[in-house]
């Protein structure tokens, strides 16, 4: 029968369960698995839009999915417990084991075995008579090579009669490795921890001619973090100036790819400043002390003015067309909600050049505009804009208006090319295709804990490469005064765990001895 722990064994007990360095590697396997499905479902804070989007597709397990916060991994409460108990298990562990290792290192080798013949490694060797050495002698020089080969060396019996021995440690840095390893992913933790915490990440897009001012109210969506302060917004800007693209246009296998995207813009880091030139690229950000703007995406956003049925421009602007392939054939939503009597949308695509098919369809042929064309349908009736309900700009429900052109309808469906007008039916209204803009979509990160996780992880490899790569060694020589004359001196190694070099360490101390007391002292030699 086992003996009753009581409430302060028990709580010992789990403590001392979850510091071990078992469920420390447990727990961080774990934190892998949980993040798992971060990258198989849609996050809210990314993409709220497309987790709806899929909710509604998926109405039976769309809703259970969200309850168990799958589409918010990353701030849900299991991943938290588990990073959570990660963190605590981590220092744990490494507290109590640094206090042990500066013990360690204070303190001398452990004492000379007494039958030094049964360690792994093992050997003996006698040195002549007539060589000169005595066994202190012998002891003395074995400490000076094992000290120049690195060695801790402590000296014993060094003033007695009897069989002197020598005691020699290295290697304590292997466990300063592994200590610097767990310190190492405490600091990453932490890191991450600062990140989610004060930092936070945008998208916008940005139309040439457009300007991005660093506020709330200018980002299309915007993820803070729990303790995100909009006072830590840096009140720069960026104007899109131009935005060119380069496509391959030499061989046949690549022709149409994207080779190059080059964005020049005006940026200023204070309302105050002096604007600067300055040219934005893939995999080059700008930089505005701390906050990064990445070009992430880019595509066309057609010029369109709408007139309603009393003649009055209801919208004159640019409209943001989303890619969806290779040719640029882009999905566009045009909403105009000042328009009277009612209101018109209008939902279609963009083909930057206007080709047709041998099926006899339009398609776009190229990602360059050399001939774009508007194709669209057109609506009429509330588009819901006044109730209060948010709703995405690329997307539009038809199911409450009244379809005014379509490709299924008497009217046809609309084909605008550039500088084109296209009068509704009714007297409902007009739109014309001014012309066409590109635009770039960026994505704003401010990190404050990113150098703190790339040193950290950096020290984290180091750590782990200094655990692998050095060895723990202790070896200890004991010399003695044989009955003829000769000094007689034996010597073992010992490794902490696993060491493949051992032996050659030991063929290597046995070659210095030798050099030492055999070569040296030999006086057929002098």
């Amino acid at each position: 029968m086992l003996p009753a722990l009581g409430f302060t064994g028990t709580l010992r007990f789990v403590w001392r369960q979850l510091t071990s360095m078992r469920t420390a590697l447990f727990l961080l396997l774990l934190l892998a698995v949980a993040a798992v499905p971060g990258s198989l479902f849609p996050q809210r804070p990314a993409n709220p839009a497309v987790v709806t989007q899929y909710i509604e597709e998926n109405p039976v397990t769309g809703p259970w999915l969200d309850r168990f916060q799958l589409f918010d991994v990353y701030s849900s409460v299991w991943f938290s417990a588990i990073y959570l108990l990660l963190f605590i298990s981590l220092v744990g562990c490494v507290i109590p084991r640094t206090a042990q290792h500066a013990k360690a290192i204070r303190s001398k080798p452990p004492r000379t075995p007494r039958r030094l013949s049964r360690l792994p490694h093992y050997g003996a060797m006698a040195i002549p008579a007539d060589n000169g050495i005595p066994a202190q002698q012998a002891a003395a020089d074995a400490a000076a090579v094992l000290k120049r080969r690195g060695y801790r060396v402590d000296m014993r019996d060094a003033d007695g009669p009897s069989f002197p021995s020598v005691g020699a440690e290295r290697g304590f840095i292997k466990e300063v490795g592994n200590l610097l390893f767990h310190i190492a992913l405490i600091g990453v933790l932490i890191s991450f921890a600062v990140s989610g915490l004060f930092g936070y990440r945008g998208q916008k897009i940005l139309v040439e001619g457009g300007t991005f001012i660093n506020n709330l109210v200018s980002y299309d969506s915007f993820d803070p973090g729990t303790n995100f302060s909009k006072g830590t917004l840096d009140p720069f800007s960026i104007q899109l100036n131009d935005f060119d693209v380069t496509f391959e246009r030499e061989t046949q296998a690549n022709y149409g790819q994207p080779i190059d995207f080059t964005a020049k813009v005006t940026t200023k880091t204070t309302p105050e400043a002096e604007p600067v030139k300055q040219v934005l690229e893939v995999n080059d950000p700008l930089s505005f002390n701390g906050t990064n703007v990445y070009l992430v995406g880019n595509g066309y956003a057609p010029v369109v003015t709408v007139r309603d049925g009393e003649g009055n421009i209801a919208l004159s602007e640019p409209v943001v067309a989303r890619v969806n392939d290779a040719a640029y054939t882009s999905t566009i939503v045009i909403k105009a909600p000042d328009a009277q009597p009612s209101q018109l949308s209008f939902v279609g695509l963009l083909l930057p050049t206007a080709m047709k098919a041998a099926n006899g369809q339009t398609v776009a042929g190229d990602p360059d505009p050399l001939n774009p064309q508007l194709l669209l349908d057109s609506y009429s009736g509330d588009l819901g804009l006044d109730e209060g309900v948010p709703t995405s700009v690329y997307t539009l429900d038809t199911s409450e208006l009244t379809q005014l052109n379509g490709r299924k309808l008497d009217t046809g469906g609309i084909v605008l090319q550039a500088n084109e007008t296209y009068e509704l039916p009714d007297g409902k209204g007009s739109i014309t295709f001014e012309g066409l803009k590109r635009y770039i979509g960026v994505d704003i990160t401010y990190d404050p804990g990113k150098y703190g996780a790339l040193i950290f992880s950096s020290l984290a490899v180091l750590g782990l490469m200094t655990t692998l790569f050095v060895g723990r060694r202790r070896v200890w020589v004991r010399a003695g005064t044989h009955e003829d004359g000769r000094t007689m001196v034996e010597y073992g190694f010992l490794a902490r765990g696993e060491d493949y070099r051992l032996e050659g360490e030991e063929k290597t101390l046995r070659t210095l001895l030798e050099k030492k007391w055999l070569a040296e002292n030999n006086p057929k030699d002098k």
